[in-house]
C-alpha cells in the first residue's frame, strides 16, 4: 500500500494478518514487539470482517425476498 491511510484489499489484510500471526508463534519479538504485532493483527482481523461483511450484504440485498421465491 503506497498510501497509508488506504483501505488494504481484502486479500492484502488476510496476507498481512497471516504473516502477523507466523511472527507471534516465531515467539522471536519482544513483550512491546509483540503487543504492537497483535494490536496489527486486531485491526487487519476488522478490515478482513467488513470485507466480508460487506460482501455478504451485497449478496443478500441481489437475492429476492424469500417470502417472493415461494410464491413461484
Amino acid at each position: 500500500m503506497t498510501d497509508a491511510t488506504a483501505r488494504p484489499s481484502y486479500e492484502q489484510a488476510r496476507e498481512e494478518l497471516a504473516e502477523v500471526v507466523r511472527q507471534l508463534e516465531a515467539g522471536a519479538a519482544t513483550l512491546e514487539e509483540s503487543l504492537a504485532l497483535w494490536e496489527r493483527g486486531e485491526k487487519l482481523a476488522t478490515i478482513c470482517q467488513e470485507w466480508l461483511d460487506g460482501a455478504k450484504a451485497k449478496l443478500d440485498a441481489s437475492r429476492p425476498p424469500a417470502d417472493a421465491a415461494d410464491s413461484d
